[in-house]
């Protein structure tokens, strides 16, 4: 039985209108595992009537897929499980609302940052689609890493020192006349990391 995909990128209204519904977001993750409506209802403290309902509206929607079908004592149980682990909400959906980078002036605020990445979802979830529709997979890079400045001053130090060394490697590997090239978009951010509770700093 093939698994769930990783990520479904909700890129239309009524989708996203029938995903941020509390009580189906606690469905979905309940049918991480396949399950049936009377099984979710007993582990969520719910009435198997209104899982039903809320069932056949994500089912509506593309979020859930059948496993099988069981024979419960005179009824033919279904099997359900959520299609996807995680969701992510298309930027685009918010129109000329979303955030555009180059409508950002301070490239060192957060808003700019949070348009780079917004944007790069839009691109990449745009890829995924056109190698998916040509049974193709996207080549991409990612590269994350924790760093503790011991001051301001260390932070811009190093922003500096990123700044110059992926400008030096621009240099090196960037050949605007190659046949057959590719163009690809790197983009480069950092935060103070978001601590969780049972975290230790």
């Amino acid at each position: 039985m093939p698994s769930a995909s990783a990520l479904d990128l909700v890129d239309g209204t009524t989708r996203a209108a029938a995903l941020l519904h509390p009580m189906r977001l606690r469905i979905l993750d309940a049918l991480r595992e396949p399950g049936s409506a009377t099984a979710v209802a007993k582990q969520l403290g719910l009435t198997r009537q209104k899982v039903n309902y809320h069932l056949r509206e994500l089912e509506k929607a593309g979020f859930l897929e059948e496993v099988e079908q069981r024979r419960a004592g005179n009824c033919i149980e279904r099997i359900v499980r959520a299609k996807a682990s995680h969701y992510l909400i298309h930027p685009e959906l918010l129109g000329s609302l979303g955030t555009d980078p180059d409508a950002v002036q301070d490239r060192f605020s957060s808003t700019y940052l949070i348009a780079l990445a917004a944007a790069a979802i839009r691109d990449v979830a745009e890829l995924r689609e056109r190698a998916a529709n040509a049974k193709k997979k996207v080549a991409t890079l990612s590269l994350e890493a924790e760093i503790r400045f011991a001051s301001a001053e260390e932070r811009a130090a190093f922003a500096n020192d990123l700044a110059n060394a992926v400008a030096k490697l621009v240099a090196k590997y960037h050949d605007g006349e190659a046949a057959g090239g590719r163009n690809y978009r790197l983009i480069a951010g950092a935060y103070p990391a978001v601590r969780r509770k049972e975290e230790k700093p």
